[in-house]
C-alpha cells in the first residue's frame, strides 16, 4: 500500500488558508517528498510525518513556489539532528540551484546526494518503487512523476514443494531473489503466477495539456495534476501562463483513464475551488477538490 498526503494545495504564493504544493509518499517505510514550497517544513510537522523520514526529494522544476522552501526543510532536519544521507531529484542544474539556495544554511550534518533527471523521459529506481518522468509544458523546463510500487505474482508453495526447494529458502524467492537448492538454481518465475496490479500514483504540475500525457498517467490508480484557473474566461491567461484549467485536467484524467483525479496548486484567486468543483466532475466525475493535508491510503486490488 501508499500513503499519500497533499501537504499543501496553492500555487505561485501560499496564502493563510492555502500553503503551497507539496507532496508526501509513504511506502514501504519509505518517505518521499515532492517539490518542496515556501514554508513545506510546517505542514510535514502538522500532517504527522516525520521531517527526519524523508528518504528523498523529488523537484519538479525550478520555480520559487515549488523549491524555495528546500533550505528551511534541510535545516529543520539538521536541528532535528539528522545525520542519514538525502537524495534530491530535478532536472538539469539541481545541485547548482539547491546548493545557491543553500548558502545561508552553512555546513549540513548530513550528506545531500544529487540525481540530474537527463531525458524528457527517464525511469529510475527508489528502493521498491519505480518512478518514470515526463517533460512538460511549461515556461520552464518541468518534470511530471509517475511511481508505480509494482506487484510480484502469488507465490506457489506447491510448486515450490515439487521442485523440492528448501523451504528456507521460499521468502527469497517470494522477494525475487533467484536460489540453488539441493543442486538446482531455482528462479522466481519458477514458483510465481503472473504479475499483479500494482499501485500507480501520477503528479503533473504546471504544464498545458499535452498528448503525452495521456499515456503517462495511463491507469493511474490517483491522478495529482494540476488546476489553476476554473472559469473559461481564464483560458488565455492559462495558455499565456503554461497553466492548466479545471476542465483541462479532467479531461486528461478521463483521457488516461485514471481511477481518481485529485486537483491541486490552485491560483490565489480561487478563493474556494470547491464552488468550481463541477467543471471538472462535468467531464470526469471522480474528481476531489483537496484541502490542505489530504491524505489517503492506496491499497492492492486483486
Amino acid at each position: 500500500m501508499i500513503d499519500v498526503c497533499l501537504l499543501g494545495t496553492g500555487g505561485t504564493m501560499p496564502l493563510p488558508e492555502r500553503a503551497l504544493t507539496s507532496l508526501l509518499i509513504r511506502f514501504n517505510g519509505k518517505n518521499l517528498l515532492v517539490d518542496c514550497g515556501e514554508g513545506t517544513q510546517v505542514m510535514i510537522r502538522k500532517s504527522g510525518f516525520s521531517l527526519n523520514k524523508i528518504d528523498a526529494i523529488l523537484i519538479t522544476h525550478f520555480h520559487a513556489d515549488h523549491i524555495s522552501g528546500i533550505v528551511g526543510l534541510l535545516l529543520s532536519m539538521a536541528k532535528c539532528e539528522r545525520t542519514e544521507q538525502i537524495e534530491i531529484i530535478g532536472g538539469k542544474g539541481i545541485e547548482s540551484v539547491v546548493r545557491s539556495l543553500c548558502v545561508i544554511a552553512g555546513d549540513l550534518p548530513f550528506e545531500i546526494k544529487y540525481r540530474e533527471i537527463e531525458s524528457p523521459r527517464q525511469s529510475f529506481k527508489i528502493n521498491d518503487l519505480r518512478v518514470e518522468t515526463l517533460l512538460l509544458n511549461h515556461s520552464v523546463p518541468c518534470y511530471g512523476y509517475a511511481f508505480h510500487l509494482d506487484r510480484i505474482g502469488k507465490f506457489m508453495p506447491q510448486k515450490a514443494a515439487e521442485l523440492g526447494i528448501d523451504p528456507r529458502l521460499w521468502g527469497k524467492l517470494q522477494s525475487g531473489q533467484s536460489v540453488e537448492s539441493n543442486g538446482i538454481v531455482c528462479t522466481p518465475d519458477m514458483v510465481l503466477g503472473q504479475p499483479r496490479n500494482g499501485l500507480k500514483i501520477t503528479y503533473c504540475t504546471d504544464t498545458r495539456p499535452t498528448p503525452e500525457l495521456n499515456d503517462f498517467a495511463k491507469d493511474s490508480d490517483l491522478f495529482i495534476c494540476e488546476g489553476m484557473y476554473a472559469e473559461d474566461d481564464k483560458l488565455e491567461k492559462a495558455a499565456v501562463n503554461k497553466h492548466m484549467m479545471f476542465r483541462e485536467a479532467a479531461e486528461a484524467a478521463k483521457n488516461a483513464n485514471v481511477k481518481k483525479l485529485w486537483l491541486t496548486h490552485f491560483s490565489p484567486s480561487i478563493k474556494d475551488p470547491d464552488e468550481y468543483a463541477e467543471f471538472a466532475r462535468s467531464l470526469f466525475e471522480n474528481t476531489t477538490i483537496p484541502h490542505d493535508l489530504e491524505l489517503e491510503t492506496l491499497k492492492y486490488t486483486d
